[in-house]
């Protein structure tokens, strides 16, 4: 009767050791199959993680590769200043405007500081015609007061010289005369007029700088070659230029690596100039009443006023 009963117990142990072991052998492949992806295929865990949902890789297609370059000019690819947005002004209420003044400036791009404006691989001038081109919302006027409209075309137009000059024909030896268009040269604009509004917003208790307008001032040359003055190109409206301009590269002396906008460059204010007008009730230009040393002693005098006027603002 022992014996029957010791065989029995046995008999159940065994049972018991080999449901166990079944059941962690079926327990292990199953972890395997959720872990293991197989080769070529990836899962991405739904919104509520509880199943896993199977995707399979592809190659890219020639549609989507024929946007990209063959090569690029570095380690990686520059994408960043591409997809910046440009951050919206502060509103700024009429009733809030307590003190304003209307500058304009000009820069020299023959200052070291302004030397960004003629980088020979991409100048600044490329840029607003590159920009104007391209988009119709980027609004250019023949005078500075934005009343008269103009397009691109019309600016081409006296960009390049017109020539008529005399040529061969490599068959006939014969000459005949021929018109050939100049190409515009970038190196001629040497300066560019900013217009601009200084104002104190009692709201915020600051003084706002606002650029309204980018004028290109080219120099004037005859058809001998001699130099007749300086005359504004156009006179590009910056706030619709602005969401164009904070994707457009430009040299920053400190890091390869992180290239500022011509965005960051206008509203940082990182440039050199001298200002050549202040709003005044005859409308007159520092130069129509000083010349010379007393022409730059105003410029400065202005300077300093605005610089003093939100000092003065404040009462302590």
């Amino acid at each position: 009767m022992k014996n029957l009963l010791f065989l029995l117990l046995l008999a159940i142990g065994c049972s018991t050791i080999i449901v166990k072991a079944q059941t962690d052998r079926n327990l292990s492949t199953t972890i395997d199959n959720i872990t293991t992806p197989i080769v070529g295929e990836s899962y991405e865990t739904t919104d509520d993680d509880t199943k896993p949902k199977k995707e399979s890789y592809r190659p890219e297609s020639p549609e989507e590769q024929a946007g990209k370059p063959l090569v690029i000019d570095g380690i990686y690819e520059r994408t960043i200043a591409k997809q910046r947005k440009i951050l919206p002004y502060e509103d700024i209420r009429e009733a809030d405007v307590f003190w304003q003044k209307r500058i304009w400036r000009l820069i020299d791009t023959r200052q070291k500081m302004n030397q960004v404006f003629v980088t020979p691989t991409n100048p600044f001038i490329n840029i607003l015609l590159d920009i104007t081109k391209q988009h119709e919302d980027a609004y250019i006027f023949t005078d500075e007061d934005f009343t008269m409209p103009t397009n691109i075309r019309e600016v081409e137009e006296t960009l390049g010289g017109v020539d008529t000059i005399m040529v061969v024909d490599p068959v006939t030896y014969e000459e005949k005369m021929e018109i050939v268009t100049n190409e515009f040269n970038w190196e001629a604009v040497q300066s560019y007029r900013l217009k601009e509004d200084w104002v104190f917003d009692e709201e915020s208790s600051r003084m706002i700088v606002r650029i309204l307008g980018i004028a290109p001032i080219m120099d004037v040359i005859d058809d001998n070659g001699n130099y007749r003055g300086q005359r504004a190109m156009f006179w590009a409206y910056y706030p619709s230029f602005r969401k164009y301009l904070v994707t457009k590269e430009t040299f920053n002396r400190q890091n390869d690596g992180v290239r500022l906008t011509w965005e960051d460059l206008l509203e940082a204010r990182m440039f050199a100039s001298f200002i050549v007008k202040e709003s005044n009730i005859q409308d007159r230009r520092i130069k129509d009443y000083a010349t010379g040393r007393d022409a730059l002693i105003e410029s400065e005098r202005i300077k300093q006023e605005l610089f003093e006027k939100e000092h003065n603002l404040w009462s302590y």
